[in-house]
């Protein structure tokens, strides 16, 4: 009976994300680690990758934090670190179908790394990462007002101290608002992605 439970509990860590595609974020700042939900969110970890294996991440930043104190005009309030490709269009592949949480049941909590968008279906290249959990970015969410919420799609299993660092960093810089940046949530420094690279 020990015997059978002892495997069974094996394996499940195997089939519970011990096979996970994991990847590596070495910034500025310091390295997280990702993983990443295939399995429930597959069109989206497959633009991500996409990003990824073709380098356009590197040489990206985290450009924008959203804490308590940079967010007043916004009724609803989120905390967050987003970074990707910004303004560069160039280095941008199409937009993708949105998978929300709904269809993945996946959350937005502590650690969740998320598309970023503007329009349904809009997300391309940008993404962030949740501090604490956010309920409000889920389907039927308020922070979004289609209430569609945005697609979650992986989380960092290492490197969170590094994630809250990032969103401390001092804020406040010219330019337009739009939906991927506002400017009192510019980072004065922005953070540079190194690389970031598959590890399994």
């Amino acid at each position: 009976m020990k015997q059978a439970l002892r495997f069974f509990l094996v394996l499940s860590f195997f089939f519970s994300g011990a096979n996970a595609q994991r990847v590596r974020i070495d910034t500025e700042a310091g390295s997280l680690v990702l993983e990443l939900y295939a399995d429930k969110a597959p069109g989206t970890v497959a633009n991500f990758l996409r990003y990824v294996d073709d380098k356009r991440y590197d040489g990206a930043t985290f450009y924008r934090v959203v804490r308590m104190d940079n967010q007043a005009t916004s009724p609803v309030k989120i905390e967050v670190i987003q970074g990707g490709l910004g303004t560069d269009s160039t280095r941008m592949f199409p937009p993708i179908a949105q998978e929300t949480t709904q269809k993945t049941g996946l959350k937005h909590l502590d650690g969740t790394l998320s598309m970023a968008r503007g329009l349904p279906n809009s997300g391309a290249s940008e993404f962030f990462i949740c501090i604490n959990a956010q309920p409000e970015l889920d389907f039927g969410g308020k922070r979004n007002p289609d209430g569609q919420g945005f697609a979650a799609f992986g989380r960092v299993v290492e490197g969170m101290e590094i994630v809250r660092r990032i969103q401390q960093g001092e804020t406040g810089q010219p330019g337009p608002t739009n939906a991927y940046s506002n400017p009192l949530q510019l980072l004065k420094k922005p953070v540079r992605i190194l690389r970031i690279n598959r590890i399994h």
